[in-house]
């Protein structure tokens, strides 16, 4: 896989994932230094998150397009907040393709690595879904990865599949777009049907909820 087509994707994911966080801020009404936080730990986080466990160089500490991508995007959604804040619905579908694209980037570099699958699995769940926990916690809520419609679970089979194509001999772009857009609707279809894995039964409840 060309470096500059994984570049590209990490930093078109970041700006996904750093809207998102930006209208988090807003609807939990932050002031601007707080919708920059969020843009900035959602778009970024994920990615610091998988650099670490990958023993990496940390991007986003040796590029500053990285952060200066979610500022922009912070400062855009926090001027125009009055038109995109309600639309929180298409927000969750921007939301879906920053997982599908940080799922197949973080598979693709542990997989350069010569990783095993489980770390190549979770190279791209801890890349996807790492910025959109400490943005929960800072927003004192649980962490959707934990609650939400097949969130985690869509990364997970996007990793599984990633590892599938690899061994079945399909490399370089082909490789990574197939990732990110199995992932992205994978989510998408979760979202729209509201898929929801079983939760453990409390005493005095008859079925799985």
């Amino acid at each position: 896989m060309a470096d500059g087509i994984i570049y590209l994707f990490d930093i078109f994911g970041t700006a996904i994932f750093a809207i998102t966080g930006a209208v988090k801020g807003v609807r939990h009404r932050l002031d601007f230094l707080g919708v920059i936080v969020f843009a900035i730990t959602v778009g970024c986080g994920g990615g610091m998150v998988r650099d670490v466990l990958l023993d990496q160089p940390v991007a986003v500490l040796t590029n500053e397009a990285y952060v200066i991508v979610c500022i922009i995007a912070g400062i855009v959604v926090f001027l125009i907040s009055p038109k995109i804040i309600g639309q929180w619905g298409a927000i969750q579908y921007c939301d879906a393709l920053g997982l599908g694209v940080f799922t197949a980037i973080g598979c693709a570099k542990a997989y350069e690595l010569g990783l095993g699958p489980v770390a190549i699995i979770a190279s791209g769940v801890f890349g996807a879904v790492g910025g959109g926990v400490l943005r929960d916690v800072f927003s004192r809520e649980i962490p959707m990865v934990f609650t939400s419609d097949f969130y985690a679970s869509a990364s997970i089979l996007g990793g599984i599949l990633f590892i599938i194509l690899g061994y079945a001999g399909i490399e370089g772009n082909v490789l990574l777009y197939s990732t990110a857009v199995f992932t992205t609707l994978s989510r998408i279809l979760g979202y729209h049907f509201r898929w929801k894995l079983p939760v453990a039964r409390l005493a005095g409840e008859e079925k799985w909820q």
